[in-house]
């Protein structure tokens, strides 16, 4: 049994709400109450201090972030978790998947400039983490390679990774796809170069001219900026109308 025993209402209240949203079984006690008998782990507020049942391991909560705290009971209920794996599938929206052992412990899917922050905030505690982005969508998986310098990187032929979508899962093809990224292993990368085709271009332009208060298209030059991730649309357009 899970034992939340905290005087912080803030701990108290975000970690007993992850639970409850996870369908986790779990009990609540004061400070200093008994220890009910089949107690498993006990969830404490970072910089707490109790006299815990021996040998029962204790998790510290940030009030800032019980998630994190959740996933790691998880983990450690589940006999360590293994390895933090983060899978992403690349394009204009990413699907993200992050993998502790065999257990899928969060997903995302999230607009393109925030792939990599996203990625970054879920390996940052983590030890030995490693990334794999599939290799499709060649201009959107380049940006999130470049964005994630300082993280280990693995690029994944995603083949066969997108399932088919059944009846009330329109949306969720991402998300499941970078579930399955997760599980596939890649090559090693620290960028990955790409040169825009001409028809990656003119999809570029293309999309300018609509999102165009003027109905007015970038220059190759400007589109080919946008496709290296070095400005994004609305960006290119401020440029083009300074020129």
């Amino acid at each position: 049994m899970i034992v939340v025993a905290t005087a912080d209402f803030e701990v108290y209240h975000g970690v007993v709400n992850e639970l409850r949203d996870r369908a986790v079984e779990f009990t609540t006690i004061e400070p200093g109450d008994d220890w009910p008998a089949q107690t498993t782990l006990v969830v404490v507020a970072d910089g707490e201090a109790h006299a815990t049942p021996e040998g029962v391991p204790v998790v510290s909560a940030d009030p800032a972030d019980p998630r994190r705290a959740v996933d790691e009971v998880l983990a450690t209920l589940r006999g360590g978790g293994g390895r933090t794996i983060v899978g992403v599938d690349p394009g204009e929206r990413p699907g993200i998947a992050v993998c502790s052992g065999e257990t899928v412990v969060a997903v995302f899917h999230v607009p393109l400039a925030d792939a990599a922050e996203v990625v970054r905030e879920e390996v940052d505690d983590a030890v030995d983490p490693l990334v794999r982005v599939g290799d499709g969508a060649r201009l959107q998986s380049s940006k999130i390679i470049d964005d994630l310098e300082d993280v280990p990187v693995e690029l994944v032929d995603e083949t066969g990774t997108t399932p088919y979508l059944g009846t009330g899962a329109r949306g969720m093809g991402d998300v499941v796809a970078a579930v399955n990224i997760a599980r596939l292993e890649g090559e090693r990368v620290d960028s990955r170069p790409v040169n825009p085709t001409p028809g990656e271009l003119q999809r570029i332009k293309d999309r300018s001219r609509e999102e165009s208060e003027t109905n007015r298209a970038i220059d190759e030059h400007l589109a080919r900026r946008v496709a290296a991730g070095e400005l994004t649309i609305d960006e290119a357009l401020a440029e083009h109308r300074e020129e």
